[in-house]
């Protein structure tokens, strides 16, 4: 009866060094390196399109919303805010999204930084000469690089305020153009005052607006926020 294989023991030279020289830098585009780098950008591709999908949908039923809204004086206004509350719904499952896609994008951004840039122009150095501990330890155990408050901030800033500056706009609208009541009366929903409605909507935007613009250090990285966007002379 032939004998089972032993396992491997990681001290042994035979095996100790496996991998080692695999990703050197001066290994040629067609190396192990590039075909890592393809990978890891396709993965960022996938997720990119996932966000994109879920802000199409946003967009989509927002519209939807408001052209129901609109379609009929008699219709009530409260379908608006019912549309802030489905946008944001989509707003929390795009943050996911977006750190899951941080993920990849943290994987391109330091091959970038220390492979392509230095391969391309060398006087520059590496941005981390850590990094292949730093990328071989995100291989081992892959962590979420950015905190949920951070994806929101993101998304906020990128898509959603203008979205739901649109939806606050069009409810100030429909409650106001719409109602031969005074526009605080005529925001009431059911049994809720209309004083309880606007300051419940005003104190949601405001919350959504701190998030969005309050100082922080960003921890995503490579991403190019407006402040960093420069005027070409």
């Amino acid at each position: 009866m032939a004998e089972e294989p032993s396992a491997v023991d990681p001290t042994d030279p035979e095996y100790r060094d496996v991998g080692e020289g695999l990703l050197d830098e001066e290994m040629g585009p067609s190396s192990a390196m590039a075909h890592l780098y393809r990978g890891e950008v396709h993965r960022m591709k996938l997720w990119r399109e996932r966000l994109d999908r879920t802000t199409n949908w946003a967009v989509i039923i927002m519209a939807a919303i408001l052209t129901w809204a609109f379609s009929s004086p008699d219709n009530p206004h409260y379908i608006i805010l019912i549309g802030v509350v489905t946008l944001a719904v989509f707003l929390l499952i795009e943050a996911r999204r977006y750190r899951g896609y941080e993920i990849w994008r943290t994987r391109v951004r330091i091959l970038q930084e220390n492979v392509w840039a230095p391969g391309l122009d060398p006087s520059g150095g590496v941005e981390d000469p850590d990094w292949r501990a730093t990328l071989s330890r995100d291989y081992r155990t892959p962590t979420l690089k950015i905190s949920a408050e951070e994806a929101v901030a993101h998304r906020l800033r990128r898509v959603y305020l203008p979205l739901f500056g649109v939806l606050l706009a069009a409810w100030i609208v429909r409650i106001t153009a719409f109602s031969p009541e005074p526009w605080v009366e005529s925001a009431a929903v059911g049994m809720v005052p209309g004083a309880v409605v606007v300051s419940a909507v005003v104190c949601c935007y405001l919350a959504a607006l701190v998030v969005a613009v309050r100082p922080r250090a960003w921890h995503a990285r490579g991403e190019l926020r407006s402040e960093d966007i420069r005027e070409l002379p």
